[in-house]
């Protein structure tokens, strides 16, 4: 029986059998100084967008992440980079939830769904709260670990909570983008904090809980959810720490980290994973011909088997990756 590529996806998410192995990567639209600087933007707004508009003419995905690009920047007064102490956050509450924040977030969702020429799944991007926090406190992206580890033994528990506010905003942008743009779900990134002082024991007590807090938002309303474990720019992270977040399908870097897709699917209690590819440079996506393209999808799907499997990469990658690559993986995947 001929199912559609939305079933074909959903299905593979669920770890139900399918036809061919669906394949996932995505790009930035933005440069790295354009990510935080979308809201109330109409230029880079539009820059997404057609970003958008291209990638999805040009490499006709099998299911699209949609970039937050534009709005990295999580615009709570209280957080800047003036921020010295815990303290300083302690009358943190929420922006509100009829900010522009949330409603140009939609409206960008939206505007791309409309571009599709096929119903395709649709994962919308976002950040686990203590990401959104550091990089702010930085004032740039994969920075501010140190200010975690700091205010967590100033006072943890001021943490826990300015983390719970932030993720109860993260959770209305959730809801929002899957009950009014009608998309499939979220994408979320979390990370092990980078520094040393701040032990899975802390992270447990006081960071995971709002993480989780996202990903319940997105099963509220019927969701699914992807669970990126990030390794952006060499960050480690401890793969098993995240085993019971409650995603459907799970993403990390796999050579990174020394975990493959089935010794993953295994850790994650037999759920879908996605990956298999390093997303730099280096990697053979990036610069290897089509036979060594095809060579590692044969390679990942007789590793991982080509059930609860979806081929991908560490996470986004260089925008300089031709379609022609992608659709390398595409014809291998289909075995």
């Amino acid at each position: 029986m001929v199912i559609s590529r939305k079933e074909r996806v959903i299905k593979a998410f669920h770890g139900e059998s399918v036809d061919r192995v669906p394949v996932g990567f995505w790009y930035h639209f933005l440069p790295e100084d354009e990510l935080g600087q979308g809201l109330n933007n109409h230029t880079i707004f539009q820059k997404n967008l057609e970003g958008h508009r291209k990638f999805i003419k040009e490499v006709d995905p099998d299911f699209i992440k949609i970039m937050s690009d534009g709005f990295f920047t999580y615009p709570n007064p209280l957080i800047t980079t003036g921020v010295s102490s815990i303290q300083d956050l302690s009358e943190i509450s929420s922006i509100g939830e009829d900010h522009p924040w949330f409603e140009q977030q939609v409206e960008l969702v939206k505007a791309i769904k409309n571009s599709f020429t096929e119903d395709i799944v649709a994962i919308y991007n976002i950040f686990a709260p203590v990401t959104y926090l550091k990089w702010q406190l930085a004032g740039q992206i994969a920075s501010g670990d140190t200010f975690i580890a700091d205010f967590l033994h100033e006072n943890a528990q001021i943490l826990k909570r300015v983390l719970n506010t932030i993720a109860g905003d993260i959770a209305i942008l959730v809801r929002k983008i899957i009950t009014e743009a009608k998309i499939d779900g979220i994408y979320l990134s979390v990370q092990s904090i980078q520094d040393d002082r701040v032990s899975d024991e802390d992270y447990r007590h006081y960071i995971a809980p709002s993480d989780l807090k996202i990903l319940e938002a997105a099963h509220q309303v019927d969701g699914v959810s992807v669970l990126h474990i990030c390794g952006y720019e060499g960050a480690t992270n401890n793969i098993g720490f995240f085993k019971d977040y409650p995603a459907q399908v799970y993403n990390w870097a796999v050579k990174p980290e020394g975990v493959s897709l089935s010794k993953g699917r295994e850790l994650f209690g037999g759920k879908s994973v996605l990956g298999g590819f390093v997303n730099t440079q280096e990697g053979v996506l990036y610069s290897g011909s089509k036979d060594e393209v095809q060579a590692r999808v044969k390679e990942l799907l007789q590793e991982a088997g080509t059930r609860a499997t979806i081929i991908g990469a560490d996470c986004t990658i260089s925008s300089d990756i031709g379609a022609e690559r992608i659709a390398w993986v595409k014809e291998a995947a289909a075995w």
